[in-house]
């Protein structure tokens, strides 16, 4: 299953987003069911980034998202926005 999660930030939260990103990644790539996941900017808006992360299954992204890591880690992030983010879930097919 594909995670992709769509985030606009305040010019000025840019860099510590980045620092928050980097540092939680090996943390997530250690839940159980998560095979990868990256961190994509948008070219022409930099304020625009999205997660890309691939997961096992929607049970193994829910354990996740329901972690205390997850839970202290969106609380910081979430004061970084500039709007409201988006999320997908989304199958493979080809």
């Amino acid at each position: 299953m594909i995670r992709i999660v769509k985030m606009t930030f305040q010019e000025d939260a840019i860099a510590d987003f980045i620092r928050i990103f980097e540092a939680s990644k090996p943390k997530i790539l250690n839940f159980q069911g998560c095979s990868s996941v990256m961190l994509i900017q948008d070219k022409s808006n930099p304020s625009l980034m999205m997660t890309y992360s691939i997961w096992d299954s929607e049970d193994a992204l829910n354990a996740y998202r329901e972690s205390n890591f997850f839970k202290e880690t969106w609380t910081k992030t979430k004061l970084l926005f500039n709007s409201k983010p988006e999320a997908w879930s989304l199958d493979q097919i080809g």
